[in-house]
């Protein structure tokens, strides 16, 4: 397990961790999802030994790592660029950081093999690496993260530059090697749905502080607040409450009359723009296309989740 306690962390005027105290499980993967600026890539720095918080310490299964030196914690990092090396092939650019430990080549080439086999790239040992694609450069980058054993595997948006396809077959495969190795990894991203399918757990950051720890599927369920909600890409979010789209019944005989803003046809469903006289412009979903321009809408206030704000419109 990995555990910051109490982390502080300041930069001049702006406080980026305050007192962010988190666990990360081994054998899973937790994003840390947040804005802009939010704190998410210092996080990621102090545990790797990069940075030093002013307050607070990070643990890595059950030991303080705080006066750890960086190449000493036994951390990998796995970033969005790749940074191999040109004049290596694969298997040396996967062998690189085992070689600079001091393992002599022959027994580094042996430590990779496997690995390399495990990510679908042994037949590609002696390529060059500029002959690679970018989801292929991505696994030599995880293979040579991966190739020392690591005890903590620390992903600073290592899969934002791969197209749909590429990133959710690296999103697995890192799963997967996490699961099997029994370590803690963090993710660090800026998107929800990068979050949700790759994370067992997600942690919201916001201005410097963690709204809210848990699954994806309770976070979906049940926001803490709004900024949580917007974080994870929610619709029809105010400060006061935060209405699911399956909350919203289109043309339900109970419903009350609507005015249709705009109607955009996706793979299996309408989207509908609505505006509601209670909750204002809302955005629901619906099997069949509405050709008029009203319609009637009925929302289970059952399934709404409120906060203890003061209330706005939307």
């Amino acid at each position: 397990m990995l555990e910051f306690i109490d982390i502080c962390k300041r930069f001049r005027h702006k406080t980026v961790a305050d007192r962010i105290s988190l666990n990360i499980p081994s054998g899973s993967i937790t994003a840390v999802l947040g804005g802009s600026g939010s704190g998410k890539s210092t996080l990621l720095n102090i545990a790797a030994g990069l940075l030093k918080p002013d307050n607070g310490s990070v643990f890595l299964h059950g030991k303080c790592i705080d006066h750890i030196a960086a190449e000493n914690r036994g951390i990998a990092m796995m970033f969005q660029d790749v940074a191999l090396l040109p004049h290596l092939n694969v298997w040396q650019n996967a062998a690189f950081g085992l070689q600079m430990r001091g393992i002599d080549k022959h027994s580094a080439r042996r430590r990779v093999e496997p690995l390399l086999e495990e990510i679908g790239l042994h037949h590609m040992a002696e390529h060059p690496v500029s002959h690679l694609s970018g989801g292929e450069q991505q696994r030599v980058a995880l293979a040579r993260s991966l190739a020392y054993q690591p005890q903590a595997l620390l992903l600073d948006e290592p899969f934002s530059a791969l197209d749909t396809v590429l990133r959710g077959q690296l999103q697995q495969q890192v799963k997967n090697l996490v699961r099997e190795r029994n370590i803690p990894a963090i993710l660090v991203t800026h998107s929800p749905q990068e979050a949700c399918l790759t994370a067992e757990y997600v942690a919201l950051l916001h201005n410097g502080r963690i709204i809210q720890r848990d699954t994806p599927a309770n976070i979906l369920r049940t926001p803490a607040c709004a900024d949580a909600a917007k974080l994870m890409g929610c619709l029809n979010v105010s400060e006061s409450c935060y209405i699911p789209p399956e909350a919203i019944h289109i043309n339900h005989a109970q419903g009350s009359t609507c005015e249709i803003l705009n109607a955009v046809k996706l793979p299996e469903l309408w989207q509908l723009h609505i505006r509601h006289h209670q909750y204002g412009n809302l955005t629901g979903f619906h099997r069949e296309a509405v050709h008029e321009t009203m319609c009637r809408v009925w929302i289970d206030n059952t399934q709404i989740v409120h906060w203890p704000s003061p209330q706005h419109s939307f």
